[in-house]
């Protein structure tokens, strides 16, 4: 039987290489990205059900991917849709703030919310975090609303670990690494398929027993 994965954000950068691998991989991909047309001419080649024009800030359209999706079993729901500005002191700007905030914490745990019914046993939730996420971890300060947006999205993802157990699904948060894409001009250390990879194998190796932890995509447990 084919295995089944989400993918929010799924339109490029590390979304667009974790549908590949898994379409590669003889998975069937459902894409879901916020811009269409163009933008999603890629992965409207990986992906068996592309559903555009969601915006996972927003409660319709949660509820219309919900409704998109109603009674098709899930096997894996990748939380990937993000975004980063840069905060600096003195210039702080509380809209970003709270924007970083909507899509980077709020966004991850509305959609795993809304499909929760499509979630059975042995299914997992990963939720693309990162290191700067790490409160024990951040010595060059700065990055505001992204620091706290991506510890914000640890903590719920741990809560939903520790509330999901029971129903036998696993989650985990995990660092892509910093990777070769738009949403750092381009200036990473690796490229998105080798994230992609790395990611997918934390995936594999995710079990109820180590559901809740926050791992680099090379492997390394990260401190909180």
């Amino acid at each position: 039987m084919t295995s089944t994965v989400v993918i929010t954000g799924a339109n490029r950068g590390v979304g667009l290489a974790l549908a590949r691998h898994y379409h590669d991989a003889g998975w069937a991909v459902i894409g879901v990205c916020r811009s269409g047309g163009d933008e999603a001419a890629e992965l409207r080649d990986l992906a068996e059900t592309l559903i555009e024009g969601i915006d996972v800030t927003r409660a319709e359209d949660v509820a219309r991917l919900k409704q998109s999706l109603a009674g098709r079993h899930l096997d894996l729901l990748i939380n990937n849709a993000g975004l980063l500005q840069d905060d600096v002191l003195g210039e702080i700007d509380v809209d970003s703030l709270r924007a970083q905030m909507e899509i980077n914490a709020y966004a991850p745990l509305r959609v795993t919310e809304a499909l929760l019914d499509n979630l059975g046993e042995g299914a997992k939730v990963a939720n693309i975090t990162s290191r700067m996420g790490s409160i024990a971890d951040n010595d060059s300060g700065g990055r505001y609303g992204y620091r706290a947006s991506k510890a914000a999205l640890n903590a719920f993802g741990k809560s939903l670990a520790v509330d999901l157990k029971p129903r036998g699904i696993a989650v985990a948060q995990l660092h892509p690494g910093y990777v070769k894409t738009r949403m750092v001009n381009f200036g990473g250390l690796i490229d998105a398929e080798e994230a992609a990879a790395g990611i997918a194998r934390r995936i594999e190796e995710l079990t109820l027993a180590t559901s809740g932890g926050f791992w680099h995509s090379n492997g390394e447990a990260l401190p909180w």
